[in-house]
């Protein structure tokens, strides 16, 4: 990564939304190591409360969370945040329907468990752009 790279990197914050402890504490290592600022929230209230107190430039969001599901956090966000949130939606599920759903939801990218973190850096970079 280039010092240009890095110095627009360190100005940015994602914030994770997934209760898999694992998945997330990787993430935040990649992420963080590639100089964004990393907010975890550890299911879909949670998520929904730090968007919106926090301002993220991206939202890195699972699918399938307690408490309210991604696409319920997605649907709350789209209608009460004043500027388009950008997204990248994170599934372990294979159905197409879903993936159609989240794309008339305005997701950003994409991405089916398990993925390499290079896969989700690479679609971070590309959103933030």
């Amino acid at each position: 990564m280039s010092e240009k790279e890095a110095k627009k990197a360190e100005q940015q914050t994602i914030l994770l939304v997934d209760d898999d402890t694992e998945i997330v504490e990787t993430m935040r290592f990649a992420l963080e190591g590639q100089g964004y600022r990393v907010l975890v929230a550890r299911d879909g209230n949670q998520g929904l409360a730090l968007a919106e107190r926090d301002d993220p430039d991206l939202i890195v969001l699972d699918m399938m969370m307690p408490k309210r599901s991604g696409f319920l956090v997605l649907e709350k966000l789209r209608q009460t945040l004043k500027v388009p949130i950008k997204v990248i939606m994170v599934t372990g599920n294979e159905g197409n329907r879903h993936k159609a759903y989240a794309e008339m939801l305005g997701v950003d990218d994409y991405i089916r468990k398990p993925f390499a973190m290079d896969r989700l850096i690479g679609a971070v970079k590309k959103v933030l752009e």
